[in-house]
């Protein structure tokens, strides 16, 4: 009888401890806290990441100048205002996909994984904190790349409430399919030492075929037709259809913002993204079984 109630009093014990543990989501804030702190204390990585779309709209913008701007149906603007979509764009991916396919790679092959995998700290709640930190990075490099290209160069940023919806609808599905993505790519290298080239080589090249550093109308029919198969180009054009007077429509390839196909190519990645990554993610390295 006693043996019955001290097993009844630690179970009672055991269950109510396992009541108190905190939830998915709670730890998956945590875990964005820590990811948050380390991502803070690689200030070379931080500050280049942060300096690269700023770096590129200077170049281009000081290459291409003022006194070329980019027209269309008769309208002009500054390439620093047609660049400026692009930059974002690329801040997107570069935030979300680059940051955590790369760094997902390098806590497999340093064992980081497999030992996160052996404590109570559930799954998803990783997941979660990889994305509050692409959540929060992207945020604040967006901000600080808008208040640059107002500031410095003197680009017009809209005034009006339709194209900042436009504007949270794009961002929102492209950072989120950006993160997914990233999350299901994150096992294709196969050592934290390729990850650098297996991940970057990628977005670099639809970066240029992209409509990132050419006018769509530089770029040839077939280039732009393989690139609207990826994220990029879609969160592209989305963008410019927030910074970009409406006579610019005419210029992209179906000459429309095509703001449905934007949001069904976004939502398509990161629904089979996702589906790829819960079947693919591998938690050890490719030579540890």
């Amino acid at each position: 009888m006693s043996t019955t109630a001290a097993t009844s009093t630690t179970t009672g014990t055991a269950s109510s401890a396992v009541r108190r543990l905190p939830g998915t989501l709670r730890l998956g804030l945590v875990r964005g806290g820590v990811e948050l702190l380390q991502f803070v204390r690689e200030r070379d990585s931080m500050v280049f990441g942060f300096a690269y779309p700023i770096i590129m709209l200077a170049i281009f913008s000081t290459v291409f100048g003022d006194d070329d701007p980019a027209v269309s149906n008769g309208v002009s603007v500054s390439f620093a205002q047609y660049f400026l979509p692009g930059m974002i764009a690329t801040g997107v991916m570069l935030s979300t996909y680059q940051t955590l396919a790369m760094s997902i790679a390098v806590e497999r092959d340093d064992g980081t994984l497999k030992r996160l995998r052996a404590t109570p700290l559930p799954a998803t709640s990783y997941f979660l904190g990889k994305v509050f930190l692409s959540l929060v990075t992207v945020l604040a490099q967006t901000a600080l790349l808008l208040a640059v290209a107002a500031l410095a160069f003197d680009v017009p940023l809209p005034d009006d409430v339709g194209h900042w919806i436009t504007f949270a609808w794009v961002f929102v599905l492209g950072t989120a399919a950006g993160a997914v993505c990233g999350v299901a790519y994150s096992s294709v290298p196969r050592s934290g030492r390729s990850a650098s080239a297996v991940v970057v080589t990628p977005l670099l090249v639809l970066q240029f075929t992209s409509g990132v550093f050419f006018p769509v109308t530089q770029l040839p029919g077939w280039m732009l037709d393989l690139s609207s198969i990826f994220p990029l180009k879609w969160i592209a054009q989305g963008m410019r259809s927030v910074f970009l007077p409406e006579a610019f429509a005419a210029a992209e390839p179906a000459g429309s913002w095509q703001h449905g196909a934007t949001a069904a190519v976004l939502a398509a990645w990161l629904v089979v993204a996702l589906v790829v990554g819960t079947r693919t993610f591998r938690w050890r390295r490719h030579d540890d079984g």
